[in-house]
């Protein structure tokens, strides 16, 4: 979650700084959620991924296969692609364990 947090903001073209200024927190504050030195409370989690234009979903753990087959779809559009033009509902990542880790 800390990776896609970074990478949300650095999409955006934020600082750190930035992205404290938006939430009204400093940048040491950001920094040290996005290192895992800070743990942030839940109320501050869900401001950052809501300003960042995200947000958090909580799936029932059977569902989540398929939850993260479709945000690497909407990720990666063309890969995955079989010969017949279909793509596969579930696939395995690059670590071959089947989890989404990002």
């Amino acid at each position: 979650m800390r990776r896609e947090l970074v990478k949300a903001r650095k999409k955006r073209g934020w600082s750190q700084a930035e992205l404290g200024q938006r939430v009204g927190l400093p940048q040491a504050h950001i920094s040290g959620i996005e290192t895992g030195k800070v743990a942030p409370r839940f109320t501050t989690l869900l401001d950052l991924v809501r300003v960042l234009d995200h947000d958090l979903l909580l799936a029932p753990r059977p569902l989540v296969p398929a939850v993260q087959a479709l945000i690497r779809d909407h990720r990666h559009p063309d890969a995955g692609e079989t010969d017949g033009g279909e793509r596969p509902l579930y696939a395995i990542d690059e670590d071959g364990d089947g989890r989404d880790d990002s």
